[in-house]
This record gives C-alpha cells, structure tokens and sequence, in this order.
C-alpha cells in the first residue's frame, strides 16, 4: 500500500500500562514523519512528564481511576489498575468495531498475556511489538506468551537474536517475524529544561563509569562494583531507582570506599542529560537481557559502551559502538573497564560509533519508515492471522 496525504494509513499504538514512553513517544513521532496518521493510546505516566507529543494525538483511556490517585501506597494503586484491566480492555476492543477504527492496531505491551490474548478484538490487522526480556520458552509466563504471538498478524523483534528465538523457542511463524530495530533515545539531547548534575557529583573529577536505570537483579550491579576492584581510579555511578533489596550492593560498595555512588531514585527525563554527559562510558553488565532503553539513550549521547555477551547486546557490539565481556564474568568486565580507560583513542571511536548509529540506523526516521511498510503489506495481504480476517 502506498502512503499519500490523501490516503494515510490510521494507526493506533497501544500501551495501556505506560511501560515504554520514551520509545512509545519516538516510535509514533517517527511514524507521523512517514505520513501515518496515528494515535498513542496509553495510562497516564506517573513518574513524570514525557516528550511531548509532535505530529500525533494521545488518548489517555486506561486506568483512568488508578491514576486519578497519584499520592496513593504504589501496592494499592498496583490492585487498582489490575482491577481495572480487563473492563478497560474490553471497552477499548468494543471501540475497535465503531466507525472510525485504525487500519492497524500496533500493541506495545500487554502485561497478562494469558488474559489479554483474550481481550485483543479488532477485525483489522494487529502489530505486538516484543519488549519483554524473553522467558524460558517452557516456563508457565512464557507458554502464555506464545499462545498470546499467535494471535498477531506481525510481531516486532528489536534484534535478529531476538527474532530466532521468537521462532524456534516460542513457535512464531518466520513470516510473521518483522525485525525493527528500538531508536536511538535522541529526544533527551535536545530538552529545554536539562538540570544539573547534584553538586556532590558535579565536583567528582575522576572518570566515570555509569550504571543507569531501573536497579534490578539481572542487571549485574554487583557484578559491576566487583569489577571496580581492577580500576582504582575511577567511580562507579549506579543511578536509578532499586526495584531490588539495596542491602547486598552497600555491602559490596563499602569495601570499595569513595568509589561507589548511589542515586536510589527514579530520575526524570531532564535530569538523564546531565548523567549521560558526564559519564566516560555506560557499562550494563546484564545477564540475562535482549535490549535496553538505557543502551538507546546512551547512543543518543554518543557514548562509549561496555556490555555483556547477552541478548541483542552482540549486535550493538559489532556496529562498533560497544566492547563486550562475558556474562556473569566480574574478574573479565574490570580488565575491560581498565583497558578501556587507559586507551583515550579507542573511547573515542566507540563514541563515534555510537553516534552514526543514532544518526543512521537507530534513527527514528528510517524506523519510522520501515514500520509503515510493515503496516502497508498486512494492508495489502489482509493480515496473517486466520483469527483476524
């Protein structure tokens, strides 16, 4: 199907729990470039503001009673919104069957998948994009996850990694697999508002390995302050607000004095510049992962990565933006971290790299691009899922 002003596809993208803005907001202004006319529908985010919404509309119609009550304990807000989930996505697939339906319903997250495969409507073709960190393929959440793909026409893998285990773990059919990749987080460069780093960070001036966002587990932050063992002359800045028991990483931290610090708190948007800027590279030390938003943010920025051997992180690597260690290896990541800072030369080609990417890519253009020829061929085929013609 071919895009024209006179005849633009109409497409809704759904986010009910507002997992994802900064990627839901990139994805529908990249989309609004390409000449799709489209609607974000999503909860309203309440850890802050998000980008603001250029080229498109937004539809805030889920949660809506949650959300009314900001100040509320997040466990009694938590029982709300899921007692609202099934109502409101019954409401929101009746709207699907009205006048005035999107071409296309492209979802971005659905947190009870073996509810929601049940919940989906709409007789027009149906897009899912994968942000889950996939789950073993026989485990309870990931059979759920499978019955829930075979309910869409295309399913969108961020990596090719990502895409051969959509196939041979959870039985997604090859053709329905649409591997586009996540873009570059380039909106936080270009904020008006940008706040200062806290001044006891501002006066730091050793380098700076930044760990950034949601602390959780899988994320390897012990990892990474046991690699810190082998670069003595830098600081460790993990940022972001723990999502875990802080107990372990303190403890970790205080036989490293003066080379730890912590930022336990959810950091918004004009504040992530700052961080970013400053650090001499990002390391996420990972072990169990397909992509991150914080590596997108971080080739935004154009900075120096270091990653594990996980997921899509291989990837990253070989567009030469990226050094990688081994998974769960803290003795391998501190020799690399030190050679890293020891080789200004090679810092320096892992930033440049970093931005071709952005600027190539992971540009929200050319992903904008590849997601609206994505929409025009189910168009032009009626769809994939026999449930859904």
């Amino acid at each position: 199907m071919n895009l024209s002003a006179e005849n633009p596809i109409a497409v809704q993208v759904v986010d009910p729990p507002a997992f994802t803005p900064p990627y839901d907001h990139a994805l529908c202004g990249g989309l609004a470039d390409a000449g799709v006319e489209v609607e974000l529908v999503t909860s309203r985010f309440s850890h802050g503001p998000v980008p603001e919404a250029r080229g498109y509309l937004v539809q805030e119609r889920f949660y809506r009673t949650a959300d009314r009550f900001g100040g509320i304990h997040p466990l009694i807000r938590r029982g709300l919104r899921a007692a609202e989930h099934v109502p409101e996505m019954l409401s929101y697939s009746r709207s699907l069957r009205k006048p005035g339906a999107p071409d296309i319903v492209h979802w971005q997250w659905l947190p009870l998948p073996g509810v929601d495969s049940h919940l989906l409507g709409s007789r027009h073709p149906r897009v899912f994009t994968m942000h889950w960190r996939l789950p073993e393929a026989g485990s309870r959440i990931g059979r759920q996850l499978s019955n829930l793909l075979t309910r869409f026409d295309a399913v969108v893998s961020h990596t090719d990694h990502g895409a051969r285990r959509l196939v041979e773990d959870f039985g997604v059919p090859s053709e329905r697999i649409e591997v586009i990749p996540h873009g570059a987080l380039d909106y936080l460069t270009r904020q008006a508002n940008e706040a200062p780093l806290p001044t006891e960070l501002a006066q730091v001036d050793a380098p700076v390995i930044l760990a950034f966002g949601l602390v959780r587990p899988y994320k390897g932050c012990d990892l990474l302050i046991q690699a810190m063992d082998q670069v003595p002359d830098a600081e460790l800045w993990v940022v972001g607000k723990p999502m875990m028991a802080m107990d372990g990483l303190r403890e970790l931290a205080a036989a490293r004095p003066g080379r730890v610090r912590f930022v336990e708190r959810f950091v918004p948007d004009q504040e992530i510049p700052a961080f970013m800027r400053r650090a001499d590279l990002v390391c996420l030390p990972y072990r169990n992962i397909e992509q991150s938003g914080v590596l997108y943010a971080a080739l935004a920025f154009g900075k120096p990565l270091v990653l594990s051997d996980v997921g899509g992180f291989p990837e990253i690597a070989a567009d030469g933006a990226a050094r990688l260690h081994p998974a769960g290896d803290a003795e391998a990541l501190g020799r690399l971290l030190a050679e890293l800072l020891a080789s200004p030369d090679e810092l320096r080609a892992l930033a440049e790299a970093s931005l071709e990417l952005a600027e190539g890519r992971y540009a929200w253009s050319r992903i904008g691009v590849q997601t609206a020829d994505l929409y025009g061929r189910l168009l032009d085929t009626g769809g994939g899922s026999p449930d859904n013609r």
